[in-house]
């Protein structure tokens, strides 16, 4: 791992933590209408989004936003992640503290994903992460063809990030204020 990744994932998780519950709803409120009007949203069929934890963004009300829409959520099945639909009734407490589809709910084949909404603790304009370090989304990823949007503040969007060969970037940023095409720095509002 590079040896400067750990010091700023802890950077912008502090960052992040600093975050009033105000500012929070504020900057996920924004975000979800922002993705809402997003052309590129309305393409996908089946998008993976996840369920806010630790003052991420909720992205919750994009379910309403975006009704037609065919909605999943990740649960932790050991080291991956498994896709299930999402029902906001059916969400119970995994050990890590966060919230995740029950396990009797239908299962999402990665497959079947069009796009992913990526959380993380940092983001860069070239589509590199930094998440919270277990390496979920890295194995994930490569066994979706969906488009991949990052998804975070605009404070937690570095100018760069170290990038390991096991990494996965992703295609799309999108924070309250703007979504960048991380392969043609374009910057889309």
């Amino acid at each position: 791992m590079h040896p400067e990744k750990s010091r700023l994932r802890q950077h912008y998780r502090t960052v992040r933590e600093s975050f009033s519950a105000h500012q929070v709803a504020a900057d996920s409120s924004a975000l979800c209408q922002r993705l809402a009007n997003w052309h590129v949203l309305h393409q996908a069929h089946t998008v993976l989004s996840y369920i806010a934890f630790r003052n991420e963004l909720d992205l919750a009300a994009l379910t309403d936003l975006v009704p037609d829409i065919q909605w999943a959520i990740p649960r932790v099945v050991g080291a991956r992640l498994i896709c299930h639909r999402y029902d906001p009734k059916r969400l119970i407490r995994h050990r890590f503290g966060m919230l995740e589809p029950a396990p009797d709910l239908p299962v999402v084949a990665p497959s079947d994903i069009d796009l992913v909404l990526v959380p993380g603790v940092a983001f860069d304009p070239r589509g590199g992460r930094v998440g919270f370090g277990g390496g979920f989304y890295d194995r994930f990823l490569p066994t979706t063809p969906a488009l991949r949007v990052g998804v975070t503040t605009d404070l937690c969007l570095a100018d760069a990030l170290p990038v390991d060969a096991h990494d996965q970037r992703v295609d799309w940023v999108a924070t309250p204020t703007q979504i960048l095409d991380c392969q043609r720095a374009h910057c889309y509002d």
